[in-house]
Parts: structure tokens; C-alpha cells; sequence
């Protein structure tokens, strides 16, 4: 009986060993992991590729451990930037063009593009079964911030079909962007775009239709990227591309799989968000080719944003798409 009680001791004691080794390894692993501090515009599964790269493990695969923020606007994101509250900030590249005009020398430089298409869905308050966007004249329209990428596409949009912005409706842009569905189911203006999945969640409570995409409609534009300032890539490089490797890998894994795996990958990110419903907005995303496949951006999609700027009446003079734009990194990640 004794021999047996020393058996079971020993087996014990090994077990008990074996798992304060595994528990150091992976604390010291976690300790050695450089942590990049990233301020997301929005949470929206429009950004479905980044949760990916972080769900999937390539962040740490390339020594990264990524602390996410959502600023809720482009502006807000830039500031964090800017204030080095943030180390990377994710939103649309014109907070970059704004800034190098403002003549700041430690401006913002985009190194990596995530999204190639408006991400947001218009929402009518009235069930429409041929929508036209002509049907928007005269209408109440919350469209987002005057100055933002969403708020400029969309009057891209509209003048493409025909409208004027400032006289044919009213655009609506009081209301902050996280406020925004809230403001159109309390019953505020006729439509109101929004991304995924709040746009088919409104839709599915009951407080509105979505009827057209504005990304399909808009074309390709460089919609959302990375940026940090140019002191900040100068002085970490082998980061920024760490970074960028990770992106590129959960673009190359969104590409090649099902938008149920990808919805099974994120859910985490969306606790409130059952597994079908993200899959089925995923598939609105893929439909309209919305992700990049490579995190490399495209002079002439950068040369259509600043003219969808200048449209817009927010853009005084273009920036050189040298200065703005650092494919260094992309380009990397892809070889």
C-alpha cells in the first residue's frame, strides 16, 4: 500500500511540474512578444482580414501581440497617432493627405491598404424593391463626418448618378459615426448608410431595408489602411514589417476560404453576432470584391480618392502619392 502511495505521489509531483513548465514557457513566450498598439476607425466585419491575422496567430507567428482600440472616426484615430497614444492607426488614408498638407513634418505615411471598396450599406426606413439612387431625391440622408471617406464616397456616388449633394436632398452629417443607427431606428432622417454587420442587424430588428452597396456603386477606392508616422517606420521597420506580413497573411487566408470559416475564425469579435449572420454579411463584403488581396496600394486608386476629395470640396491641393504612400513593406510581404 505504502509502495502504491509513493507511486501515485511521484506521478503527481511530475504532473505538477509538467505543468508549471508549460504555464513559464508560455508566460515568457507572451513577455517576449512586442506589443503594438492599433486604433481601429470602427469594429465592423468590413475589417474581417485583420481579425484573422490576429485570431490565426500571425501576429505572434511574426513576435507580435496587437492591443486594438476603436476611435470611431478617421480624426480620432489620426490624433491617437499623432499624440503617440497609438504606435498604428487603421482608417481611410485622407487623414493622411490632410495632415501632410497642414505642412506637419512628422507626418503620417500609409504603409499597408486592407480595403478596396465603400464598406457601408444604405439603409432605407421604407421597404424598396427596385431601388434607384434617384429615389434619394429630396430625401433626409445620414451619410457620416463631412471630410471623411464615407461621407465623400457617397457623394461621389450620388453625383454619379445624377444628384446634387448640396441641393437635390439633405445629408445629415450632426451625428457621430457610432450614433448613427441608433439616430435612424429612433426615427431620424429617410436613409442612412452603415457598415456590417449593423446594417443587416437594423434590417433584421425591424427598423429599416437594406436596399444598394455603396462600395459597388462607388467602384474601387483605397477605403481603409494603416498608417504611422514617418519618425515611428523610420525607427521600426523591422515592426512595420512584422506588421504587414501578418495583414498580407489573413488576406491571402480570407481569400482562400469559406465565409463561414472566416465567421467560425472571428465571432469573438462580434460576441453579439451569431456565426450565420456573420457569414451571410461576409458574403456581402466578397461579393463586391471589398478586401485587397495584397496590401499594396495603387497610384491610380490613390490619385480617384483625392479626386473624390476635390470633388467634395476637402481637398485644396493633391499629395504626391511618394510621399504619402510607403509600399517598401507590402511589396516585402508579398515576395
Amino acid at each position: 500500500m505504502k509502495k502504491y502511495l509513493i507511486i501515485i505521489l511521484i506521478v503527481i509531483i511530475v504532473i505538477a511540474l509538467g505543468i508549471t513548465y508549460f504555464l513559464t514557457r508560455n508566460n515568457n513566450q507572451n513577455d517576449t512578444l512586442q506589443k503594438i498598439r492599433l486604433n481601429e476607425v470602427t469594429r465592423s466585419v468590413f475589417y474581417a482580414p485583420q481579425y484573422v491575422a490576429i485570431a490565426n496567430g500571425y501576429m505572434k507567428e511574426e513576435g507580435l501581440e496587437v492591443e486594438i482600440t476603436t476611435g470611431q472616426g478617421a480624426d480620432k484615430v489620426m490624433t491617437a497617432v499623432l499624440t503617440g497614444q497609438s504606435d498604428i492607426g487603421f482608417a481611410g488614408p485622407e487623414a493622411s493627405i490632410y495632415v501632410y498638407n497642414e505642412g506637419k513634418e512628422d507626418y503620417c505615411q500609409v504603409f499597408a491598404q486592407l480595403t478596396q471598396k465603400d464598406g457601408s450599406f444604405l439603409v432605407s426606413r421604407e421597404k424598396t424593391d427596385n431601388f434607384n439612387w434617384k429615389d434619394l431625391k429630396g430625401k433626409t440622408i445620414i451619410p457620416g463626418r463631412k471630410g471623411g471617406v464615407p461621407y465623400m464616397t457617397f457623394e461621389y456616388v450620388l453625383k454619379q448618378n445624377g444628384l446634387n449633394p448640396k441641393t437635390d436632398l439633405v445629408l445629415d452629417d450632426s451625428i457621430k459615426f457610432d450614433l448613427m443607427a441608433g439616430a435612424f431606428s429612433a426615427g431620424d432622417a429617410d436613409y442612412v448608410t452603415l457598415f456590417e454587420p449593423t446594417a443587416t442587424m437594423t434590417q433584421n430588428a425591424g427598423k429599416g431595408y437594406v436596399v444598394a452597396s455603396v462600395g459597388e456603386a462607388s467602384g474601387e477606392i483605397p477605403y481603409t489602411a494603416y498608417f504611422a508616422k514617418k519618425s515611428y517606420i523610420e525607427n521600426n521597420k523591422d515592426t512595420i514589417q512584422k506588421f504587414t506580413n501578418a495583414i498580407y497573411k489573413g488576406q491571402k487566408w480570407v481569400e482562400e476560404h469559406t465565409m463561414k470559416e472566416v465567421a467560425e475564425v472571428i465571432k469573438d469579435y462580434f460576441p453579439d453576432t451569431d456565426v450565420e449572420l456573420l457569414a451571410t454579411v461576409l458574403q456581402s463584403y466578397k461579393d463586391i470584391d471589398a478586401w485587397k488581396k495584397e496590401p499594396a496600394m495603387k497610384k491610380e486608386s490613390f490619385e480617384l480618392l483625392q479626386t473624390v476629395m476635390e470633388e467634395a470640396g476637402e481637398l485644396s491641393k493633391k499629395a504626391p502619392f511618394e510621399e504619402i504612400i510607403n509600399n517598401t513593406f507590402a511589396e516585402s510581404a508579398v515576395k
